[in-house]
């Protein structure tokens, strides 16, 4: 199919799928950043219920080390800020790549169009219906 297709919009078609897979990696990135924020922010609500006597202790490696509870609750703390930023990056960068899906989405179609693609418009393969799911 793509055979009958301009270069240039066989070019566009390639860049769109490779937009998607960069969508679906940053996708998934974002995914395990949240849930490990959630499990910090877990960890650090837990925290509050705990006598700040309590023996506690934190996994280095394959370790368990003797931790005390300030030192535990500033290095959640620590913990959640950085998540929080990761999570914001990638919400920016999703945005950023869904924004150029779009954009090069328009520019194929305009190409398919207006610069007989020979295809008639017809849709492009590979299920290329944005990122994210929209």
């Amino acid at each position: 199919m793509q055979g009958n297709l301009p270069p240039e919009a066989q070019e566009k078609i390639e860049e769109l799928e490779e937009l998607q897979e960069t969508a679906q990696q940053v996708a998934v990135q974002k995914q395990q950043a949240n849930n490990d924020l959630n499990d910090a922010e877990n960890a650090l609500d837990e925290l509050d219920d705990i006598d700040e006597d309590t023996t506690m202790y934190r996994e280095v490696g394959e370790l368990m080390i003797d931790t005390d509870y300030a030192e535990a609750k500033e290095d959640l703390e620590e913990k959640v800020d950085r998540l929080e930023v990761r999570v914001q990056t990638l919400e920016k960068q999703e945005e950023r790549v869904r924004e150029q899906f779009e954009s090069l989405q328009e520019e194929l179609q305009e190409l398919l169009s207006g610069g007989g693609g020979g295809g008639g418009g017809a849709p492009a393969p590979g299920g290329l219906g944005g990122p994210g799911g929209d």
